[in-house]
């Protein structure tokens, strides 16, 4: 497949928000929220202002969130946009509609958009990767709603596609500015895990798409770069552990996403930029000489029905 480009919107400062203030809640108060010019404000007076870009902070503490900084956002999007992660791509994206499902809604409730919250956006090319892929062929047109950490990141996620709300807020929080049951699908792509919050999000019918590295995934980057993040051998007991009080584990549809690409020194560099070892190792530690010509692309996709 082509590569996916985040391509600017040309829709206004935050028209993404509009189509998803039903499903916005107040961190405060958890009051549901609308817009007021550029700000968004509950019953209480709790107000949030929304950036230029179009994305809002809806972050409860005082205290900033740590996110991805401004060159891990740009080494991801550069990457994403040459297509050599179009293949986990396209997996999230048939695993989030297929089989095509209906979203639980109760006899007589009014047909409406499904509803993706994706948490842990990074610049949205997934989520936009889920939205390009309707749920069947007379389904609405699917919305998003992209959660992130990263101010940088969701800068880029805004702008990945019209129908799009882009929010920051703390993916570990215990509650997340989410309301209940409102969600067809949650995407969580190599990201945190929030197994309560993401149960509580999803409606009966819904399920969550977890996509997550195995460990001979980008082996040939870790074999040559000292100090480059590893996998967890036991990541998949815990991930599984923790998720089983709130979705059917056993049941779970599991794909392999896993195939040698090519990729130039720059692509090698943006690929370890990307990652969270990007804040720890030198530019010494990415000269060319030393940086494979292909890598191994090794990806576990699940989709988890939540437990009823």
């Amino acid at each position: 497949m082509a590569p996916f480009p985040l391509a600017p919107s040309a829709n206004p400062r935050g028209a993404g928000l509009d189509l998803l203030l039903d499903v916005l809640r107040c961190p405060l108060c958890a009051r549901r929220l609308r817009r007021q010019g550029a700000a968004l404000r509950c019953g209480q007076g709790h107000s949030f202002d929304i950036a230029r870009d179009g994305h809002v902070s809806l972050l409860a503490g005082s205290s900033p969130i740590s996110g991805d900084s401004a060159e891990m956002v740009g080494a991801r999007r550069r990457f994403l946009e040459s297509g050599r992660y179009g293949p986990i791509r396209d997996a999230v994206s048939a695993m989030a509609w297929e089989p095509a499902q209906r979203s639980g809604r109760r006899p007589g409730e009014p047909d409406a958009a499904p509803t993706v919250v994706d948490a842990g956006c990074g610049t949205g090319y997934y989520l936009a990767g889920v939205l390009a892929a309707p749920a069947s062929p007379d389904a609405h047109p699917a919305r998003g709603l992209g959660l992130d950490a990263s101010a940088r990141a969701l800068r880029a996620a805004g702008r990945a596609g019209p129908r799009i709300a882009a929010v920051a807020c703390d993916l570990f929080a215990p509650r997340l500015p989410v309301a209940t049951g409102v969600a067809d699908v949650v995407l969580n792509v190599f990201a945190p895990h929030n197994p309560a919050e993401f149960r509580r999000l999803l409606r009966p019918a819904g399920r969550l798409v977890v996509a997550r590295p195995t460990d001979r995934h980008l082996a040939e980057l870790r074999a040559r770069v000292p100090g480059m993040v590893g996998v967890d051998a036991d990541k998949e007991h815990r991930l599984r552990a923790a998720l089983a009080p709130f979705f059917e584990v056993g049941e779970a549809m599991t794909r392999l996403v896993e195939q040698r690409v090519p990729v130039s020194p720059a692509e090698a560099v943006d690929l370890v930029g990307m990652t969270p070892s990007a804040r720890h190792l030198g530019r010494e530690s990415l000269a060319p000489e030393l940086l494979p010509d292909s890598v191994t692309v090794s990806v576990l996709v699940t989709a988890f029905r939540p437990l009823s």
